[in-house]
């Protein structure tokens, strides 16, 4: 797969959603959601298939991270996640998914 780069989060979320990338998940404070089909994974159910990072416009501290999701019932979403002084999402539980490099 080709390493693609995207100027703005929205772009890069129609992107995947075209992929089919179409649920949302959201880190709860144990397990993660999938908000569409009311689903909750366990770090070990998923795996991180391809990450984007975005900096602030005004603040390069603030900053936007998106990941391509698949979980191993075959849902496939994404996921963001704000860093900075407005951050309060489970870094841990995050940690836990693993990522595989699906770039060739």
């Amino acid at each position: 797969m080709k390493t693609q780069t995207f100027d703005t989060l929205s772009e890069a979320m129609n992107a995947l959603t075209k992929e089919g990338f179409k649920e949302n998940f959201i880190p709860k404070e144990n397990s993660i959601h999938a908000v569409f089909s009311d689903k909750h994974y366990q770090p070990q159910e998923l795996k991180i298939t391809r990450n984007f990072r975005f900096e602030g416009m005004t603040n390069p501290g603030d900053s936007t991270e998106l990941f391509a999701i698949e979980a191993k019932d075959g849902t496939k979403g994404t996921m963001s996640m704000n860093y900075g002084a407005n951050g309060h999402q489970n870094d841990e539980l995050i940690k836990n998914i693993e990522m595989v490099d699906n770039q060739n």
